[in-house]
This record gives structure tokens, sequence and C-alpha cells, in this order.
């Protein structure tokens, strides 16, 4: 468990596991959400992760993207399969 805070002292407990769904999150908060919590997936031993962005204008997908691009930590990226999301999800290794 991974406790994401989160404004004025709201703490939000994330389970760590091999998958993210921002839709429960605010665009805002990615910026440190998704560090963290590739971070925690990593130190937990989870090197593949689905992060779910949503399809729409692909504004969340080019911010999840742009953070990527710049972490040490992933190794490679790429959209999820038609059977995992498509283009509305991207899979992530982690070194």
């Amino acid at each position: 468990m991974n406790e994401q805070h989160q404004g004025d002292n709201h703490v939000v407990k994330l389970e760590i596991g091999d998958q993210l769904d921002l839709h429960c999150f605010s665009p805002a908060d990615i910026g440190s959400l998704l560090p963290e919590y590739l971070m925690a997936c990593r130190q937990a031993g989870i090197r593949r992760v689905r992060i779910v962005h949503g399809k729409g204008k692909g504004i969340l997908r080019r911010s999840v993207h742009a953070i990527l691009d710049r972490m040490d930590m992933v190794e490679t990226y790429h959209m999820a399969g038609h059977d995992s999301g498509h283009w509305g999800a991207t899979i992530v290794y982690l070194k």
C-alpha cells in the first residue's frame, strides 16, 4: 500500500499493482502521482504496468507519455493492444 498526498492533508491510499487507472485522479496530480506510483511498482518488483488514461482527445495520454519520456526508470512504453484498452491505455516496462 502506498500513500499519495493530495491537496490539504488529503491522503489517498493506493494499492500497488500492475495497473493504474487515472480516471479517478485530477489531471493536475498526474505529474507527481505517476512517478511515485511507478517507483512503488519497481520497489514491489513489478516491471510491466498498464496505465489507463482513456481515449478522449488524447490530452492525458500525451501528458502521461511526456512524463514517461523524462523518467530514467522507464525502459520503454507503447500503446496497449486491442485486448488491453488500445489507445486508451499505455503499457510501461520498467528497468
